[in-house]
């Protein structure tokens, strides 16, 4: 199964026990398959350096680099217009629609509200 995780579940996974994690274990055990684009790892990477910074003790280096080796990468280039409400997270739809992965793990309403989208697109 291909999924697409937006940063926020991507750093849960990475800090907390739950669904999150559950969600990356499988990913690591072969079980999912991890879609990203250059685009996502950049703010997983933006992301993970801030936490770094406020956290010291916390090193998110090693599972970057997995992701980098692991995930899938897809070439994305951007929508031709604006679809989330939020226009960062239009890089998760982007994503979806040309790699055909039908499902994004996000707890973002921006893009809870486009349920359906790749479906529609797609």
């Amino acid at each position: 199964m291909r999924i697409i995780l937006d940063t926020n579940v991507f750093v849960s996974g990475v800090f907390f026990a739950g669904p999150p994690y559950q969600i990356l274990k499988a990913w690591r055990n072969g079980i999912l398959t991890l879609v990203i684009s250059e685009e996502i790892f950049k703010e997983y990477q933006r992301v993970g350096e801030m936490l770094g910074e406020q956290f010291p003790l916390v090193d998110l280096q090693p599972i970057l680099d997995m992701v980098r080796t692991r995930a899938q990468i897809c070439p994305v280039k951007c929508l031709p217009e604006p679809i989330a409400d939020d226009p960062d997270d239009d890089k998760f739809l982007a994503c979806a629609l040309v790699c055909k992965s039908k499902i994004i793990v996000s707890g973002d309403k921006h893009l809870l509200k486009v349920n359906g989208f790749i479906k529609e697109s797609g």
